[in-house]
């Protein structure tokens, strides 16, 4: 039950840190973003890697990891790259941000397929959700939508990640064509875990704190 509450508890929080902080404490989150950054990629490394391999040839994987990357490039044409933490939404905006919601919506179901009995891809997931959803939380808060509007969002924008679960745990996918899924979203993982590394020190410099935050990521990917 855990792999579909958990994203849902991840976006859960992003919107209490958002309540609560209101841009006052962002060099935690832009800290929490850099863990999370360093945490996806090194359990995309240990766990959803080898097992792509394992049920598929070398150069298909690479053919759609790179897939994967591509498509996150496209995504984030659209979405301005929401997904690693860049949320470009002006407060006197009042048309609703479609091309925003469809592509972080889209994202956030892909990134769902992965995650299955005894994986430990969902605390990747969770992870990376958190520092998101706080970011896009605070921002639609700022902003001139209404709440029955931000509330919309948020609940959909939380419900894609189990529902890609729920689909990938229940249909009658082949297991080879699933793996293209996995191998498609391990190139997803790729690009926004390495975008959030580069991006999150300013001059891309890392100081001790995010060099410490990111190490900690990797530490603990490899021991769960």
């Amino acid at each position: 039950m855990n792999k579909y509450l958990f994203p849902l508890y991840a976006v859960i929080l992003g919107i209490i840190i958002a309540i609560l902080s209101k841009h006052k404490n962002a060099i935690y989150t832009k800290l929490l973003l850099s863990f999370s950054g360093s945490f996806l990629l090194a359990l995309t490394l240990f766990d959803l890697l080898p097992e792509v391999y394992e049920h598929l040839d070398a150069k298909v994987v690479g053919l759609f990891v790179m897939c994967g990357i591509l498509l996150q490039i496209i995504l984030e044409f659209f979405s301005k790259g929401a997904e690693h933490g860049h949320v470009h939404i002006h407060k006197n905006e009042t048309a609703f941000p479609w091309l925003l919601f469809i592509s972080l919506c889209f994202h956030s179901l892909l990134e769902g397929f992965p995650i299955h009995q005894h994986n430990d891809m969902v605390y990747g997931v969770l992870i990376h959700k958190i520092p998101i959803a706080a970011l896009i939380s605070a921002f639609l808060i700022q902003s001139k939508f209404s709440k029955l509007q931000i509330a919309i969002f948020l609940i959909l924008f939380a419900l894609m990640t189990p529902l890609g679960t729920l689909i990938s745990n229940t249909s009658e996918i082949p297991v080879n064509y699933l793996m293209r899924i996995n191998a498609l979203v391990i190139g997803i993982f790729f690009h926004i875990s390495t975008t959030i590394l580069f991006e999150s020190s300013e001059g891309h410099k890392f100081n001790l704190s995010k060099l410490v935050v990111i190490i900690s990521g990797i530490g603990i990917a490899y021991v769960i």
